[in-house]
């Protein structure tokens, strides 16, 4: 007590008093305010998995359960994580009447808010990849064209055409076309491997070599027809071949038509 009393009319002990006083409220105020936010992020997320859920059981569970267990029809959906439900449901592949065909892309059924809350409920089944936005893909910044048309030449070419224009596959499937693709719907099937697509992890390829694929295939995208159609942009042995076979068709057609008229 006597040392506390022999500083207590110091000079410097109003300011320290002061300032301890200070620091606690703050530290005290922040405490409050970050369990606040904690407690309404988690009955918020709560509330969006309730609405996963809900729309599940009405569009998806008749195919893949009712505890997304899977069934004959279709896959379990236990671990693909809020990735994959963002891109089939997000492109429209899901929900799909005949689960026998390969799944297109179409409009989508469900909004953003209602994609968001079925991946949601998915994700918090069990772990996986999990969604990524647009405003995350620093790709038109970080992305290198040079060597993303080098990585997709190399894992991707061989299904969808050397320029990204989709190919076909075996037993009557196919690789669609990446023109018009939303960025963050490459990335998603890159890390999950829908259908016949193989998953590229990160060790596989690198979330900065998946940015500069991404970023060759918005240039493609971009890059201008020159000299008419491109037939697909299929190669110039398939172009050569079609034009060979329509001009020596229309020579055969211009020499029937003349001997016809010669009689």
């Amino acid at each position: 007590m006597r040392f506390i009393s022999r500083f207590r009319k110091h000079r410097f002990a109003t300011p320290v008093l002061l300032l301890v006083a200070l620091s606690s409220i703050g530290f005290t105020f922040s405490v409050a305010t970050a369990a606040t936010v904690n407690s309404k992020s988690q009955a918020e997320t709560s509330a969006l998995i309730a609405e996963g859920q809900k729309l599940f059981l009405a569009g998806c569970s008749s195919c893949h359960g009712l505890n997304a267990e899977g069934g004959g029809l279709a896959p379990s959906l236990i671990g693909v994580g809020a990735a994959s439900v963002d891109f089939q449901v997000g492109t429209g592949r899901m929900p799909m009447a005949d689960m026998s065909q390969q799944a297109m892309r179409k409009k989508p059924v469900y909004n953003e808010e209602q994609v968001a809350a079925l991946a949601a409920y998915v994700a918090s089944l069990a772990p996986g990849p999990a969604a990524i936005s647009n405003e995350e893909l620093t790709w038109e910044r970080d992305g290198n064209i040079a060597e993303g048309g080098e990585l997709f030449r190399t894992n991707c070419a061989m299904c969808h055409n050397f320029a990204g224009q989709g190919g076909a596959l075996t037993q009557g499937k196919y690789a669609p076309t990446l023109m018009g693709v939303e960025p963050k719907h490459i990335y998603e099937a890159m890390i999950t491997g829908p259908q016949s697509m193989p998953v590229f992890s990160d060790k596989t390829i690198t979330p900065e070599e998946k940015l500069s694929i991404i970023k060759w295939i918005k240039a493609a995208e971009q890059e201008k027809n020159l000299g008419g159609a491109t037939l697909g942009r299929v190669g110039p042995v398939t172009e050569g071949l079609l034009a060979w076979t329509f001009g020596l068709g229309l020579l055969i057609g211009i020499a029937v038509w003349l001997t016809s008229k010669a009689r």
